[in-house]
């Protein structure tokens, strides 16, 4: 098992801006530094091929997902019942960079997989935005997807590292990563 220096698991609601933020973090760090991890990538390749889908077009931001959503939720649901860590141990096969950033952590499942097995390394940093501002990036409440475990799984019971308010009209983005940076920083002796 590969031995990363810091994990970052990255949470929140839809349309919160994780995919933005944790980009925004690699960019500033590079991809031969910082890996970007996605526990709804192998996913969302395995449900592609038992459905035959196109798994690329799962991957955007598309309608076309929004269209199995529900579905890939409930076969989500019943592989990690059977197995809460083969998704966490998918996306950590193979990956050389020192830190991992999880950009979509939904579970306690998925926190105590990565806390149990790199406890020293693991960090929690929880997005969020208001309703109003998630509903400017495209969301619509849709019951049965906004108030299932993928979505609120997270809400209680996990004391996160950082919190990062990703409004339009909230503090700056850009000082609230400089304290997340400043302890990778920190950990790569940068």
């Amino acid at each position: 098992m590969n031995s990363p220096k810091l994990i970052l698991l990255f949470s929140g609601k839809r349309k919160s801006g994780k995919d933005f933020v944790t980009s925004m973090i690699q960019q500033r760090l590079g991809s031969s530094v910082c890996a970007v991890l996605r526990l709804s990538g192998p996913l969302k390749e395995q449900y592609a091929k038992e459905r035959g889908l196109d798994f690329q077009r799962l991957l955007d931001a598309s309608g076309y997902k929004e269209k199995f959503r529900e579905d890939m939720i409930l076969w989500g649901e019943e592989k990690r019942n059977a197995d809460p860590g083969y998704f966490c141990r998918l996306i950590v096969q193979d990956v050389p960079q020192p830190v991992w950033i999880v950009s979509d952590a939904r579970r306690g499942s998925d926190v105590e997989w990565f806390r149990c097995r790199y406890q020293q390394q693991t960090r929690t940093v929880r997005v969020w935005a208001s309703e109003e501002s998630r509903r400017e990036r495209g969301w619509v409440y849709t019951a049965g997807i906004d108030d299932a475990e993928s979505e609120c799984g997270l809400d209680q019971g996990v004391a996160f590292d950082w919190t990062i308010s990703n409004d339009s009209d909230g503090p700056l983005l850009e000082e609230q990563l400089e304290r997340v940076l400043s302890v990778v920083r920190d950990c790569l002796q940068l």
